[in-house]
């Protein structure tokens, strides 16, 4: 029988086959790509990765000197996952066997859906468990409408988060809630015929019923979504009031800040509390301002979404492309990364969108390619502990109708998914075989969980855990 890991090398290796020649044919079109992603960047990218990404360990074992003792990373300290919004949603049960199992096989993180109007359409009906249309069986039954069409559903792509946190604390998945308060997915209820002072009330009864259920359940949150007004300039002033070209979206005043001290108050210390937008000029000043007026703003988010397919064409071309307000340019990366950095805060890449420009072997090899470096420069950065890619397959939400995920929509596995799984699962885990010393064996490893296995001199085997 061939074991999982062989499995997932066979695949690379087919992979790798089929897409050489993909890259190399779109090489001569991609000259201005390589030299920004050129070999001395390369380098301080594999520097940084050492440095920051690995450590030293000296471990006791109860083994003579001598004795050859394995060491298999079995965890990563950090953090890489994906939504899992499509959660028992597929249409087919194998199809979401192979969804949670990349959870399990790439994955250990995961952000499950918290938006108040689909867990809370009717005032006080909270739908914190599996409800009739949280169920495969369902989702199965109704497998011929398009991803259009199932939006109809409230529960399409927000399933109950309940069942699916079980999943994680289950599987070891890191979770994490997404989101407290985003305006634009509120229902009617919250704003029609109330006042400003009965709105800021129920803004204040959400957050404070999320603490009261979850308590230290879910280790870190989005407390606020995209509440930087894009009309906000560095000139001033900053403010939450947030300009989404609909007249019916109210919010309270100065709710960012308000919906942070709620929070504070609501959960347990420990919990992180996010701030999660896209990038521009005034997203560090904005959030500067809440840390200096006493929110607790544990960890940064920022949003790198490819939406065109044309940008990601340009972007895989390496001509100026601003994706979402973004440059994809490595040098521009770190110049926003280090602005960032001045907050003294972790950096969550908390909705990553690299999509195919389109569905030919060429697309989806450039999506592999941009995927990788991209990936490699993120996890190089020391302050980012966390990296989230967002839809996971293809053509599950109908508003970014691309082919941005790991999967195609009938859960084939595409050259990204083997590409991120070659750097996840094999260039940043560490296995090798060590000496036994005194007592201890030392090596040097990726930062995360280790197996330690060895046999006596009667050939019983022996084996240990240990946190690098």
């Amino acid at each position: 029988m061939i074991d999982k890991t062989t499995s997932l090398l066979v695949s690379a290796m087919v992979f790798a086959a089929t897409a050489g020649a993909v890259f190399a044919a779109c090489s001569a079109q991609s000259e201005a790509y390589s030299r920004l992603w050129n070999a001395e960047l390369q380098a301080k990218i594999d520097a940084r990765i050492e440095k920051h990404r690995k450590a030293d360990g000296a471990f006791e074992v109860a083994a003579p000197d001598g004795t050859e003792v394995k060491v298999e990373q079995i965890s990563h300290a950090f953090q890489f996952g994906s939504h899992i919004f499509n959660f028992d949603q597929l249409g087919r049960d194998d199809w979401n066997d192979i969804y949670k199992a990349t959870f399990t096989n790439l994955w250990n993180a995961a952000t499950l859906p918290f938006y108040w109007g689909a867990m809370e359409p009717g005032e006080g009906a909270v739908r914190y468990g599996a409800g009739p249309r949280d169920s495969a069986a369902f989702w199965n039954s109704v497998d011929g409408l398009s991803a259009k069409d199932k939006a109809q559903f409230t529960e399409y792509r927000r399933p109950a988060p309940d069942p699916i946190l079980e999943f994680c604390e289950a599987n070891g998945i890191a979770p994490h809630g997404h989101v407290m308060i985003y305006p634009p997915f509120h229902p009617a209820w919250t704003t029609n015929g109330v006042d400003a002072a009965a709105l800021a009330d129920r803004y204040e009864r959400r957050i404070r019923q999320l603490g009261a259920h979850y308590g230290a359940r879910i280790p870190q949150w989005d407390v606020v979504n995209e509440s930087v007004d894009r009309s906000c300039t560095t000139a001033g002033p900053f403010h939450d009031k947030v300009c989404w070209n609909r007249p019916h979206i109210r919010v309270p005043d100065d709710y960012t800040f308000r919906c942070y001290r709620w929070a504070e108050e609501s959960f347990p210390r420990e919990v992180k509390f996010v701030v999660n937008d896209s990038w521009r000029e005034i997203y560090v000043p904005f959030v500067r301002q809440l840390i200096d007026r006493g929110a607790k703003i544990d960890v940064v988010g920022i949003q790198m979404h490819i939406f065109s397919a044309d940008h990601a064409r340009k972007i895989a071309a390496g001509e100026p492309c601003l994706a979402n307000g973004t440059s994809w340019a490595p040098d521009d990366q770190m110049t926003m990364l280090r602005k960032l950095d001045t907050l003294g805060r972790p950096i969550h890449l908390s909705e990553i969108t690299i999509p195919a420009f389109d569905d030919s072997p060429e697309g989806w090899a450039q999506q592999a390619k941009l995927a990788r470096d991209n990936y490699r420069l993120w996890f190089s950065w020391p302050s980012i502990y966390r990296i989230t890619w967002w839809n996971m397959v293809d053509y599950t939400y109908h508003k970014e109708s691309l082919a941005s995920g790991l999967y195609t929509k009938d859960m084939k596995k595409k050259p990204v998914f083997y590409a991120l799984d070659k750097l996840i699962n094999h260039e940043w885990k560490t296995r090798l075989t060590v000496k036994a010393r005194d007592g201890k064996v030392s090596f040097r490893g990726f930062k995360g969980r280790y197996r330690l296995a060895w046999k006596d001199e009667s050939g019983k085997g022996h084996l240990t855990i240990v946190e690098l």
